[in-house]
């Protein structure tokens, strides 16, 4: 398979959005969320992040309702529709093995891409809602199991955007003498549309290393994100593979840190109770289903859980300064991108172009002047 370069590290960091094509805003709280989930305002924000610094967008999956997303678009749609939307912005479709076969799914987005210019992209999620598969009559594997199909997926993937008359021949899919085109565009930095995957588990971060080319976090604290790198990265260098790695956050920033703290305990404590102990009781199940108990969800206290993916974890809740020096400090503990989530995307993603934004690049230019120097890197937490 063709392969990315590898990352410079002193390339900026990048940012992604959730994009909240799901009803119930970002947080599992009953607080005010001036955010909506209909294409209108979706479409409009998607023009406003391009505009404020962000470069990709990661549309969520959910195929019923569940957990206080009662209303949902579905993914790859919703994503070609941003796409045609806007000039620069790159778009992830969350899609699930298992729901989708790589084949179709390879035609879909190489038509996205073609169409776009080159900014379609795919996030594969090996799933953890077990209620939208067998509620379609699919079946439910065992948590390794997902993370072995989701592996071949990724495979056909990229050999049909790849190669002409692709085969294959694994355990869950099948390829015979199949081309598609067109193809994807292809440039020497992009080979073929990108695959993020996720995950906590061995299983998860094996993945990675293997095929995928980006590893999404769930949110973290600073050690925790860079365990997870030394391991990513030892198992991709086993298999002389490159990732890439992102790391999930949800972003307060506001004037004050006063301000900024008493938001998230509003958010916390106007909390869905009933929605955030049900998707806690079916996430908790799928990480701990694991053979190391390390899946997703494992360790998340109730707290953690009002943001559905640990963004508090990660600690963007303070001034501009505050969090920029955050978002540094991951930066230099590896991570190229930072997922964000926000409470009132419109207003937060113009603040963060504003304020926030810049204080990110001036202090990235303190840290690549110092390592030029070649002296030790002094932490911006």
């Amino acid at each position: 398979m063709p392969s990315f370069p590898p990352p410079d590290p002193h390339e900026p960091v990048k940012f992604a959005y959730w994009v909240p094509n799901v009803s119930g805003g970002l947080v599992t709280s009953n607080i005010e969320q001036r955010t909506d989930w209909g294409y209108e305002y979706n479409r409009e924000l998607a023009v406003l992040a391009e505009n404020n610094g962000f470069e990709y967008a990661l549309t969520q999956v959910r195929y019923t309702a569940s957990y206080g997303a009662a209303y949902q678009h579905e993914s790859t749609g919703f994503s070609l529709a941003l796409l045609l939307a806007t000039q620069r912005l790159k778009v992830i479709a969350a899609v699930h093995p298992g729901l989708w076969h790589p084949g179709v799914l390879a035609k879909f987005v190489a038509s996205a891409d073609v169409l776009s210019g080159g900014r379609a992209a795919v996030n594969v999620v090996s799933g953890w809602f077990k209620d939208e598969f067998t509620g379609l009559g699919e079946p439910w594997l065992e948590h390794d199991e997902r993370y072995r199909r989701s592996e071949e997926f990724i495979r056909v993937l990229k050999d049909l955007w790849t190669t002409d008359s692709a085969e294959f021949r694994g355990d869950f899919y099948r390829i015979h003498d199949f081309d598609i085109k067109p193809k994807p565009l292809a440039t020497p930095d992009r080979p073929h549309p990108e695959v993020f995957q996720g995950g906590n588990s061995t299983a998860a971060r094996k993945l990675a290393g293997r095929v995928s080319d980006w590893y999404f976090s769930n949110g973290k604290d600073f050690d925790g994100f860079s365990e997870q790198v030394a391991e990513v990265r030892g198992y991709a260098a086993q298999n002389d593979h490159q990732v890439r790695f992102g790391l999930n956050g949800f972003l307060i920033a506001r004037d004050t840190e006063a301000e900024a703290r008493k938001v998230l305990r509003e958010i916390v404590a106007k909390a869905d109770v009933e929605a955030v102990e049900g998707f806690r009781s079916a996430v908790q199940q799928a990480g701990k289903s694991t053979s190391d108990s390390k899946g997703m969800w494992a360790d998340s206290e109730f707290a953690d859980l009002v943001q559905y993916n640990d963004g508090f974890r990660t600690g963007l809740i303070g001034t501009p300064e505050q969090i920029a020096r955050r978002v540094v400090e991951y930066k230099r503990r590896g991570a190229n991108l930072l997922l964000l989530g926000f409470l009132h995307y419109h207003e937060d993603v113009e603040y963060f172009g504003r304020h926030v934004l810049p204080i990110v690049r001036e202090l990235e230019k303190e840290l690549d002047a110092t390592a030029a120097t070649a002296e030790p890197v002094g932490s911006f937490s």
